[in-house]
């Protein structure tokens, strides 16, 4: 073997053991945050009901032929929950539609985060008369408001999975875009910046190599801090009924209620159940987002 193979097998062993070091010093500073703990297990909780649905509940649960309860029918033992319009079990929907609901939230979430990403590098790196023009767009969808533009699209787009989460991925990004450039700029001002410059570093090896890796703890945070926010957007796209009509989500159950007039007929169990489902995953990956960007933020970390 030679040399320059041994030099390049020795650092890659130091890099995966800093990385491994790293991830433990993570979980350890991540155990110590109560409220990260309750929302992690809140999530996971959530997750696994989300998983084992098609065993708990069967993916016959959504259909409106064969329902086994009588419509509207108030809690009991054979249906916790009640039943809803066409005598389904509300309890099996519920844990159902949290499929939906968890998985349009988290891609949107990703798109969402993505966009702004590249936006906030591309424009922190090159700056100039680009970074202008990209800021200045950046401005427009900042001052916009986010569910009107969502509405817009998802009322002219058809009626999916897709349209629901591009909508909200696409509308959401502005504020992720303003901090990861910020970020960009604190970078692109340190020393070793100029000196990859001066030893030939091109544009995609600047922020791919050096500044990337170092938003990308800022970029982890914003991702849980935008899940809730895009669940609760896409249970309000579905409540406002611009949602995919062939699924079953949180807010197709909110919408549903809405239409059946569950809150003036005294309904309670059809509409507060899949509300405080979108509350408390909204509130868990809140409580998730706040103790990352804790944990990563070593000056907040010890302020906190």
């Amino acid at each position: 073997m030679t040399t320059e193979a041994v030099a390049g097998a020795t650092a890659r062993t130091l890099a995966r053991r800093r990385r491994r070091r790293a991830a433990a010093r993570f979980v350890r500073r991540y155990r110590t945050r109560r409220a990260g703990v309750v929302g992690l297990a809140t999530l996971a909780l959530f997750v696994l009901l989300a998983l084992t649905a098609p065993l708990t509940v069967g993916s016959d649960v959504a259909s409106v032929t064969g329902a086994p309860g009588r419509p509207l029918q108030g809690p009991s033992g054979a249906f916790p929950l009640g039943t809803d319009r066409f005598g389904r079990d509300l309890l099996g929907l519920l844990v159902w539609g949290s499929r939906i609901s968890l998985l349009v939230g988290l891609l949107a979430a990703v798109l969402s985060v993505a966009i702004g990403a590249v936006v906030g590098i591309t424009a922190g790196h090159f700056k100039g008369a680009f970074a202008t023009v990209m800021m200045r767009i950046t401005d427009w969808f900042l001052v916009m408001p986010t569910l009107v533009l969502a509405i817009a699209l998802a009322t002219v787009m058809s009626r999916s999975l897709g349209t629901v989460i591009l909508a909200i991925g696409v509308t959401s990004w502005p504020t992720t875009a303003r901090l990861v450039r910020a970020q960009t700029l604190a970078v692109e001002s340190r020393p070793y910046i100029e000196r990859a410059k001066a030893l030939g570093g091109g544009h995609w090896h600047i922020m791919t190599r050096h500044v990337l890796p170092n938003v990308l703890p800022l970029i982890l945070a914003q991702t849980t801090l935008m899940v809730s926010s895009s669940i609760l957007a896409e249970a309000t796209l579905a409540f406002l009924g611009l949602g995919d009509p062939t699924v079953v989500s949180w807010g197709g159950l909110l919408q549903d209620a809405r239409e059946t007039g569950a809150v003036s007929s005294g309904d309670w169990w059809y509409l507060a159940p899949p509300g405080i489902a979108v509350a408390g995953v909204a509130l868990a990956f809140t409580l998730c987002g706040r103790a990352v960007e804790s944990v990563l933020n070593t000056r907040l970390g010890v302020a906190r």
